[in-house]
């Protein structure tokens, strides 16, 4: 099993920036890909970056150039910083594990963005 526990939402303006963390605990090295998605109401889940265990990123183009997902892999957590925030960018946010047998989800954390 693997455990997701994410931090560092909150209430932002607009152009503001946010770090998202996400701390990882358990059956750590079955993990080959961490995410970050979110949801905003009305709306599906959506993904908006991905890392490999090795740093190779991906993310999605509408966050693309102000998002910038990373990890620390001795403090086993998985990073989203997020600049220029957009009020359109309100959303819960949900950090994801990929292993070969399951995928894992946090609680998530919610992010506010005021115009």
């Amino acid at each position: 099993q693997v455990r997701l526990v994410e931090s560092g939402g909150g209430l932002v303006q607009a152009g503001g920036s946010l770090r998202l963390s996400c701390a990882a605990s358990g059956i750590i090295f079955s993990i080959r890909l961490m995410g970050w998605y979110r949801q905003a109401p009305g709306k599906q889940r959506e993904l908006l970056a991905h890392i490999t265990r090795d740093g190779i990123t991906n993310y999605a183009d509408s966050v693309k150039g102000r998002f910038t997902i990373s990890r620390d892999n001795a403090k086993n957590t998985v990073y989203l910083q997020m600049n220029s925030l957009k009020p359109e960018d309100t959303a819960v946010y949900y950090c994801e594990a990929t292993s070969p047998s399951a995928n894992y989800w946090g609680q998530g954390t919610q992010v506010t963005v005021s115009s």
